[in-house]
């Protein structure tokens, strides 16, 4: 049964990727409205629910938007409130606050316009 979810989930994966790489140059500098629309596209087309469309969107998102940097997160050695930044080309690890990561990026007045997603 875990093989199938599994293969559920790369197969919505997939398709989120593929939809918003198709309609990115839509929405240039509103990435928000881009996420928003696939949200809606993976619910209409695979009948999923909100939150899993939701979370397969941030995935295929991600990789959207990392394309060939090396350069990540951390998962196992963050915390709720550090997050350690991996940069594999240099060897060297950031312990970036997560206050701080909130303060100049999701406070900022350009961003507040965001929706919260779960």
């Amino acid at each position: 049964m875990k093989a199938f979810k599994k293969d559920y989930q790369e197969t919505l994966q997939e398709a989120a990727l593929g939809f918003m790489a198709r309609h990115q140059a839509q929405h240039l500098g509103h990435d928000q409205c881009l996420f928003s629309r696939c949200v809606a596209y993976l619910m209409g087309c695979f009948e999923c629910s909100e939150a899993t469309a939701q979370n397969i969107t941030s995935y295929a998102y991600g990789d959207l938007v990392s394309g060939e940097d090396s350069r990540y997160m951390d998962i196992s050695g963050s915390t709720g409130r550090v997050a350690m930044l991996v940069d594999p080309n240099s060897g060297i690890c950031h312990a970036v606050p997560v206050k701080m990561i909130f303060e100049r990026l999701i406070d900022t007045p350009a961003r507040r316009h965001l929706r919260p997603v779960n």
